[in-house]
């Protein structure tokens, strides 16, 4: 089975295994595992951030970033096909009672113009607007990188009107192997965010927050209210490290499959896809009127494709460590001979 439904279905190599069983641990509710220490100082010197914080989840990394940055009742101005609104459950309403307001975007970008015209008036009848949230790559527009010229606009208009910024980073790694831009670069305009290390790092758990100290300690305590808190977690803090230093600098390799997959797809006139569009290792393609996603996606599992149907007519395609390009080019093969038959 070629699986590209996402990079989480990735598993850890016998060599990252090797790293976590060999990995020194201990109480880190007591701050006493060296291993997660070891993490989030890497991690925060990789970011230029003060601190960082290891966490479960992605969700979990965002949740607790906008908690903290947030008081009930508060708003937070986001793109309209973001993450934290679509795929989080409702967290932000049920776990700190925010609000959201979505802008709609170009392949994931809002511009500061929208955010300026969509910022609450001072009056004590609106709510209050107090984060802008972006999203780096953005997973459904395809794997975005948003220009780094566009986040700065944001970020001058975000300090210059006392507004926090904070950035889903799950695939910012993906971001900076494309761009070639270092992490530092992007993170250097956010308050808070968070990275993921179970995609294309290819570890089996965990995320990643940075921001200053102060914002730290209280991200700490939002993690235990949260029951964010671990005891030995060292083992999964040794699989995020071997990812950083062996799967994050192969990054590339995964979006040149990517770009393979997708030059395939768009010789088909059966199939909808900019191939410009492809910057990293997403692909989300479309299908005309007369198929259905959720139906081709059944019939590419009975040939051996897995992938993820995103709505009525759009389909996502990943890819990532587990899966080699001549089994990128193959499935790529697949589909488009079924949509052509």
């Amino acid at each position: 089975m070629i699986d590209l439904r996402s990079d989480t279905v990735t598993k850890p190599s016998k060599a990252m295994l090797t790293a976590m069983m060999q990995a020194e641990v201990g109480d880190d509710v007591y701050g006493e595992d060296p291993t997660v220490q070891e993490l989030q100082k890497k991690v925060a010197k990789m970011l230029g951030k003060e601190a960082a914080l290891f966490v479960p989840s992605g969700t979990m990394a965002n949740q607790i970033c906008l908690n903290v940055l947030t008081q009930p009742g508060d708003e937070v101005i986001c793109e309209a096909d973001a993450h934290i609104f679509h795929f989080e459950s409702g967290a932000l309403a049920k776990l700190s009672g925010i609000q959201v307001q979505r802008l709609p975007g170009q392949a994931g970008l809002i511009t500061v113009e929208q955010i300026e015209a969509a910022v609450r008036p001072g009056a004590h009848y609106y709510p209050r607007t107090t984060v802008i949230a972006l999203e780096n790559t953005h997973n459904l527009a395809g794997g975005t990188i948003l220009p780094l010229e566009t986040i700065e606009q944001i970020a001058r208009f975000a300090n210059d009107n006392a507004l926090k910024m904070h950035l889903d980073g799950a695939r910012l790694w993906n971001a900076g192997a494309a761009s070639r831009i270092a992490l530092d670069v992007f993170s250097r305009f956010f308050d808070s965010l968070s990275m993921c290390f179970s995609k294309g790092l290819g570890a089996p758990v965990g995320s990643i927050i940075a921001g200053s100290q102060e914002f730290i300690t209280e991200a700490l305590r939002c993690r235990k209210q949260f029951g964010g808190a671990m005891r030995q977690v060292g083992y999964l803090a040794a699989a995020a490290i071997y990812a950083i230093d062996h799967n994050f600098p192969r990054l590339s390799e995964d979006h040149a499959k990517a770009k393979a997959f997708a030059e395939i797809l768009a010789e088909s006139s059966a199939i909808s896809l900019n191939t410009e569009s492809v910057m990293t290792n997403i692909i989300m393609f479309h299908l005309p009127g007369d198929f259905e996603a959720s139906k081709i996606a059944v019939q590419l599992q009975e040939k051996g494709v897995l992938v993820h149907a995103m709505g009525p007519r759009s389909i996502r395609a990943v890819t990532h460590l587990d899966v080699t390009r001549s089994e990128v080019i193959q499935a790529a093969q697949i589909i488009v001979k079924l949509v052509q038959a």
